[in-house]
């Protein structure tokens, strides 16, 4: 154990350790503070060791170990990266005041209503016309009653379900199934001579430098998968379709160190371009609902059957099996229906209400098993020269979250030093913000570039 190191780390590692490559690795350093939330699951825990299972993939791939580590400040800071980040002055915006719990007749449900689109399948699944209306129709509905009416209408919501709701679901038998990062090595064959070859720069700060990854995701976790990619040295190219843009403070938040470009896949031209770039690329991350972009041949299967030498990560909500696979789902949503929420309920002068992590952190902490999963297959793929895939979902994290060991609860609390604000120009105004988790030879990694304007970039690698 390294001088300021911390024990007691979970060891989130288990699935990367499939594949060759990670088999005899380290995990990666943490040092600082280990428990400074406090609250009734091992957040703190969960936040480190995902960033760590991170380190660990890039001390592998980079054949470095040692030179990637895990600082507790910074992993604390950048799971509320939102909160910390002010643009031109201002607050970035959360939640959306139609989100958030709202009591039903027996209990409470969860409504996500930050996209416009959301917002309104909401109030046309409650036959509303006015906030008040919704609030109304759900104190005449059992929560189970209105998550099924507010689902069927392609809205997003979650019943508040107690913990022992959900583990006697079948949902819970679905995202409790298998490691927490799962990784298939290709079964497609080995690199063509003809395929793009990509090797780590020497450059510490920037061992990604001229990787190529396709960004196809949205809200929070996979945004940050690939912001931590970019801030390695990746070329990321996010593509967001024009017809449902993403929440401006949220793509601020995750938008530094990539580029933005806007693609209708429901059009030949755009889809043919995608498909250009995914013939080219190293690694492409997707982040919809599960099977939602099979129709357009983007399906994990169908891209490494083309390129062999592909790396495909996926994220979802709920994950690939199961009853709810299809079901549009948020962090906040999982912690409703996982038990979270029951969890982290407080009794109030009116009542007993649901309550929430002190931050989100399933999307960050799954964000961070993304980027670790598309840096262990890169090492695999250094050694072998086939690609392969892995999948991720909010719902597993949420599981490895309840199954860390109680023995945390004997840590103490201790508060951590206020975070390092950094500044950048943009052309959103002014940016504050906190930087990435993690440190390079000690010292902390920085982003490049501010967030480019929204859907501005070409339809190329740089």
């Amino acid at each position: 154990m390294k001088p300021g190191a911390m024990e007691s780390v979970p060891d989130l590692t288990a699935g990367l350790r499939e594949v060759e490559a990670l088999r005899k690795e380290q995990p990666a350093a943490c040092s600082g503070s280990r428990r400074w939330w406090g609250g009734g699951l091992d957040v703190e825990g969960l936040a480190l060791g995902s960033v760590q299972s991170a380190a660990t993939a890039l001390n592998a791939l980079t054949g470095s170990p040692g030179r990637y580590s895990v600082d507790s400040g910074l992993t604390a800071a950048s799971f509320d990266s939102l909160g910390h980040l002010r643009i031109a002055g201002r607050t970035a915006q959360g939640f959306a005041p139609a989100s958030g719990f709202r009591r039903t007749a027996d209990g409470w449900i969860r409504l996500h209503a930050n996209y416009p689109h959301h917002a309104a399948r909401l109030m046309e699944a409650l036959s509303a016309t006015v906030p008040q209306d919704v609030d109304n129709a759900l104190l005449s509905m059992t929560s189970l009653e209105a998550e099924t009416a507010i689902v069927a209408h392609k809205g997003a919501a979650a019943a508040v379900r107690s913990r022992e709701a959900w583990v006697s679901s079948p949902m819970h038998s679905a995202a409790s199934s298998g490691p927490w990062i799962s990784l298939t090595p290709s079964n497609f064959g080995s690199l063509d001579s003809k395929a793009p070859s990509w090797t780590p720069s020497a450059d510490p700060p920037r061992p990604l430098d001229g990787l190529k990854v396709l960004d196809l995701t949205r809200v929070i976790a996979g945004p940050t998968s690939t912001r931590l990619l970019g801030a390695l040295g990746a070329d990321v190219l996010r593509i967001d379709p024009p017809l449902l843009p993403e929440l401006s403070d949220a793509f601020i938040d995750a938008g530094f160190d990539k580029r933005s470009a806007e693609a209708d896949p429901r059009k030949s031209d755009d889809l043919a371009a995608v498909h250009a770039l995914v013939a080219s690329a190293d690694v492409v991350i997707t982040g919809y609902r599960a099977g939602g972009l099979d129709k357009f041949g983007l399906a994990p299967d169908a891209l490494l059957a083309a390129r062999p030498d592909l790396v495909v990560v996926t994220l979802t909500a709920w994950g690939s099996s199961g009853p709810w696979t299809g079901r549009r789902g948020f962090d906040s949503l999982v912690q409703a229906a996982c038990g979270i929420a029951e969890r982290y309920g407080q009794k109030h002068d009116d009542g007993w209400k649901p309550g929430a992590l002190p931050v989100q952190a399933l999307d960050h902490a799954t964000g961070y098993g993304l980027a670790a999963a598309v840096l262990a297959l890169l090492a695999e793929r250094s050694r072998t020269g086939a690609g392969g895939s892995a999948s991720l979902s909010l719902a597993r994290t949420a599981e490895e979250l309840f199954a860390v060991p109680s023995g945390y609860q004997g840590i103490p609390v201790s508060s951590l030093r206020e975070p390092n604000l950094l500044g950048a120009d943009s052309p959103y105004g002014q940016l504050t913000f906190v930087g990435p988790p993690l440190l390079v030879e000690g010292v902390p990694l920085s982003y490049r570039q501010p967030p480019v304007p929204y859907g501005t970039s070409t339809l190329a690698w740089r």
